[in-house]
């Protein structure tokens, strides 16, 4: 059996009115939608506010004279102004939910010809979004006013999916907009890619906070700025980025510097100051090391992201600053916030859309895109262009993707690296020789580095352990600990990370199980795998 076909439409205050037989020269949109020969509106669900009952009374009528079999249900709406899109769509959207759609005996025809542009813009929003589950109908007059002359009408589906055309082009504009995120760089990782593809979808749909966390030279504020250049490119943004990296901001001048003062709020304060948080109206503020901030100006920040209004200090009048924030760390905020070092309420509002970058060291498969993607730039920095001979690019990526290559500083060591190799080639060709020096500055760059990362991140343990039991612990424990733990967190399994640690001695087994050798140590402290990689 066909389906009935329900057309829902407002009444025409303008084109659907007209009294006396001379209405019936005239073409108007909702009288005409029963007068097709090859069309029968099984029933018209016809939107009116009070003030003109009347006149949908007469359309009502008319309707029945020229189409029997049609049923007009007249639907009331009180809105008071007819042009405020808040109103209106509230009202539609009110109706469209409580009205019995019935998609298996029923079509449904959404009619956009009559209403204010307001009223049909609703119309749509609604059948997009599939609250309104049917079609858009557009209905047009006959090019010559002939009395019961019905026009055109012709039928939209907002599906898409049912046009190849749109939806290749779609697909190809999101490709663009993932390939300008990552540089133009062809990564191969999936679980990164798949991460830029989301971050693509929300950094054009949102304007929450995004969280970005991972190792520090990880991509953190290069990808912030590529996110605030693509909602520019799109025109989602007025404003300008404001980059501020937290771990520089001290003492009054941390909330001077993000929040603005008042001349004479303290001593050195000699003029009035916006802020960055002003700075960055209409625009993207990207809080790098968010983790650094005190807690007094972790309050005032929560203020200003939900309010979007804050007190300069010294200052005893609110401003106002409308900015999507983007927050960068190295640190575990879920750590702080149970040692009490990062506010919980401030932490639950930035972690709505939050993303962990993967470390170099963890993306192996895409250090070849990222140095060819390096000497390109060289090569256009310096004019001349400079590539490896095989040899020595085959030496280069079996150490870069070694258990050796740490990638302390991730793509900062990296990018550094092929400056160096660029710079130093002769005839623009990265011979063995040069290679193999490179290497060996890396892995004395990365034996130092290492050390002082230890020193400097003994102090974090007692998040793990305790106090006491890091108190108790020799020094030489503690440095053990601590890069065990940094390994742990570099790496995306137990056993990838008992691989990377006994790289050497698994070789000298017959059983090999780097896993349980790790997990027996981890445990040895009082620690499990999900304790340490968080």
């Amino acid at each position: 059996m066909p389906k009935k076909t329900v057309v829902i439409g407002f009444l025409g205050t303008q084109l659907d009115s007209g009294q006396g037989a001379g209405r019936w020269e005239k073409w108007r949109p909702t009288v005409s939608l029963a007068q097709h020969e090859d069309l029968l509106v099984h029933r018209l669900e016809l939107i009116y506010t009070p003030q003109h009952r009347a006149l949908a009374e007469r359309v009502t009528q008319d309707i029945a004279t020229v189409s029997p079999d049609t049923e007009v249900k007249g639907v009331e709406m009180a809105i008071a102004d007819p042009w405020d899109f808040g109103e209106v769509y509230a009202a539609l959207y009110d109706w469209a939910r409580r009205y019995r759609f019935n998609p298996e005996r029923e079509q449904y025809w959404a009619h956009i010809t009559t209403g204010t542009h307001v009223a049909q813009i609703c119309m749509f929003l609604l059948v997009e979004s599939r609250s309104i589950p049917g079609v858009l109908c557009q209905t047009s007059p006959p090019k010559k006013q002939v009395q019961g002359n019905a026009g055109n009408y012709a039928l939209i589906d907002l599906d898409l999916s049912r046009y190849d055309a749109l939806a290749k082009r779609f697909e190809a504009e999101q490709r663009n907009a993932v390939d300008f995120l990552k540089s133009g760089i062809a990564t191969r990782n999936k679980r990164f890619n798949a991460l830029i593809d989301e971050i693509e979808r929300v950094a054009v749909r949102s304007r929450a906070p995004i969280l970005l966390t991972g190792p520090t030279g990880a991509g953190k504020s290069h990808l912030a700025r590529r996110m605030f250049e693509l909602k520019k490119s799109r025109h989602e943004m007025k404003g300008e980025f404001v980059e501020v990296n937290c771990a520089t901001l001290q003492g009054d001048g941390a909330a001077s510097t993000l929040f603005g003062h008042k001349k004479g709020s303290f001593t050195g304060a000699a003029a009035d100051r916006a802020g960055l948080l002003r700075t960055a109206h209409e625009g993207v503020l990207f809080l790098d090391e968010i983790g650094e901030l005190g807690l007094d100006e972790q309050a005032m920040l929560l203020k200003a992201v939900e309010e979007k209004r804050f007190f300069p200090m010294g200052s005893d009048r609110e401003v106002t600053s409308d900015f999507q924030l983007i927050a960068g760390t190295n640190r575990d905020l879920r750590i702080d916030v149970a040692a009490g070092r990062f506010r919980e309420d401030l932490y639950a509002r930035i972690d709505l859309w939050s993303y962990t970058l993967p470390g170099l060291a963890q993306r192996p498969e895409d250090l070849e895109p990222n140095i060819e993607h390096l000497l390109a730039r060289a090569a256009a920095e310096s004019g001349r262009a400079v590539r490896f001979n095989a040899e020595a690019k085959a030496l280069y990526l079996r150490f870069a993707q070694s258990p050796e290559a740490v990638w302390a500083g991730n793509f900062r060591d990296l990018s550094a690296s092929v400056t160096r190799l660029a710079t130093l080639a002769d005839g623009g060709r990265i011979s063995t020789a040069l290679v193999e020096a490179e290497l060996q500055r890396l892995r004395w760059h990365w034996q130092h580095a290492g050390a002082d990362a230890a020193t400097v991140g003994t102090l974090r343990l007692d998040s793990l352990i305790g106090e006491e039991a890091l108190e108790a612990m020799d020094l030489f424990d503690r440095l053990q600990l601590e890069s065990v733990v940094r390994v742990c967190r570099e790496s995306k399994t137990l056993s990838a990370a008992g691989r990377k640690l006994f790289h050497r001695s698994r070789t000298q087994r017959s059983v090999v199980n780097d896993a349980d050798r790790l997990r027996k140590y981890l445990h040895k402290h009082g620690l499990s795998w999900d304790a340490v990689a968080g």
